[in-house]
């Protein structure tokens, strides 16, 4: 296949996951059964997001004309995540579109989402089964891509040393709030705080505020998620955190929907968000901008509220061009 072959495969998947196909929407039922943290608005709206932002064909042309075509096929092998739905797709596509041969381990919490996919790429272009495959080890690949924790990295790092590779680690990202943020505005935040029950690296997990901040606007807001109590996975999660805070007298506030802690740690429990305060805006953002713990920044001139969750082609996780990476091998 011709580059132009790959993208008008990746165009005419995009505009048939729109339609949502009755067979489609039978994989995402298949999906939440494998992994308890997946629903199918999730794994709908994670689609959704897929279709707009990476398969539409003007944009998919003008990301690869940035790139030089590689000089070779290589093998790259890559071990996906599993924490939202669909998490690995923008590294098949990065592979696929460059062209090399791809050989993926799947996480067993994301089984089922992306091989249908490939398959039906595959019943328009059976060509696509000779370049995707899918094992449960990597050998004998010539480069990497592994997204893990930050335990699993060092392993990961210690496998393909000896390779080019990229490895990620625990992200998350940050909101930074000023006080004169809408309703709405903070309606929209509530989603990048909430969606995927803040498991994604793109979820905020930590709010930074001025002093003399007043909460209660934003716990009114994040009321909109109320229904998250009634996913017993999450509503443990809440329970057993409020009980360890009420034990330890730890000061914190809630909407009986999300717990708020001062933390300066970017990184929360699922059902807990953390609040630090600042006094000087820029230089609270500069900091956070050097950090390599955060995924993204939410914020008035920052990635604006309620589009954490909607990444375009060009914004890599950890900041890491897979592109340049795979076109450069």
């Amino acid at each position: 296949m011709n580059i132009n072959r790959r993208i008008e495969l990746l165009a005419n998947l995009g505009e048939w996951m729109k339609l949502e196909d009755a067979d489609w929407q039978q994989a995402w039922e298949r999906a939440t059964h494998k992994n308890a943290w997946f629903t199918v608005a999730q794994v709908r709206l994670a689609a959704d997001n897929i279709a707009r932002n990476f398969l539409n064909e003007a944009d998919l042309r003008t990301w690869v004309e940035k790139y030089p075509s590689p000089s070779q096929v290589r093998t790259i092998g890559i071990v996906m995540a599993g924490n939202i739905p669909l998490v690995g797709f923008h590294d098949f596509l990065c592979g696929f579109i460059s062209g090399h041969k791809l050989r993926i381990k799947l996480s067993s919490k994301d089984e089922v989402l992306l091989p249908y996919l490939v398959r039906k790429l595959a019943e328009w272009e059976p060509e696509v089964l000779e370049q995707v495959s899918f094992a449960e080890q990597l050998k004998n690949c010539d480069a990497y891509i592994a997204t893990g924790s930050n335990n699993t990295s060092r392993y990961f790092e210690q496998y393909f040393s000896k390779y080019p590779h990229i490895i990620r680690r625990n992200r998350t990202s940050v909101a930074v709030l000023d006080g004169t943020e809408t309703d709405e505005e903070l309606q929209a935040l509530a989603a990048d705080v909430f969606l995927y029950y803040g498991l994604g690296c793109r979820n905020v997990t930590q709010v930074c505020v001025p002093d003399g901040y007043d909460f209660t606007i934003l716990l009114n807001a994040f009321r909109s998620y109320e229904d998250l109590v009634n996913q017993h996975k999450y509503k443990n999660n809440y329970d057993y955190h409020l009980a360890i805070y009420l034990l330890n007298r730890v000061p914190y506030m809630t909407n009986e929907v999300v717990l708020l802690v001062e933390n300066e740690l970017p990184f929360s429990a699922v059902s807990v968000l953390h609040y630090r305060y600042y006094n000087d805006r820029q230089t609270l953002i500069g900091s956070l901008q050097q950090s390599t713990d955060i995924q993204v920044l939410v914020g008035h001139g920052l990635t604006p509220f309620g589009q954490a969750q909607s990444p375009m082609l060009s914004d890599y996780a950890d900041g890491v061009d897979v592109m340049r990476f795979l076109t450069a091998l």
